[in-house]
């Protein structure tokens, strides 16, 4: 199928026939990836991100509703890794308790606290 290129501003444009769009699934304002390969081109739809994938099938799940949800499967106790054993997990302490300790921790922002904090005067060059 052969396609015209006109200018368009300061680039050049390639209108898509009806059939050509139609078969490819594109629509007027849809976004494709242009590869240069060997002296000409390819366009082609873009690759959907793992983020992309995730979502949709979040939202094919919401849309079936839950007597498509699998069913749970017992795998048995937890062994090696997946036991943890501290006193959150033991439910003797909450989130705010280690909070509370983490902000006790930090030493307070003393004049010399920020003497040691700043940067040297001396600047660094790497070599590329």
């Amino acid at each position: 199928m052969k396609v015209k290129v006109a200018k368009w501003g300061n680039s050049l444009g390639v209108r898509l026939p009806k059939a050509a769009a139609e078969e490819a699934g594109v629509r007027a304002g849809a976004e494709l990836d242009l590869v240069v390969e060997g002296g000409g081109f390819r366009l082609r739809a873009p690759a959907k991100t793992s983020a992309e994938l995730l979502a949709e099938m979040v939202a094919e799940a919401k849309r079936l509703g839950r007597e498509f949800e699998p069913e749970t499967v017992e795998w048995g106790p937890d062994r090696g890794s997946e036991i943890i054993d501290d006193a959150y997990s033991r439910g003797e302490i909450t989130l705010d308790d280690i909070l509370k300790r983490a902000s006790a921790a930090k030493p307070a922002n003393t004049p010399q606290r920020r003497k040691q904090n700043a940067p040297s005067r001396r600047r660094r060059h790497r070599l590329s």
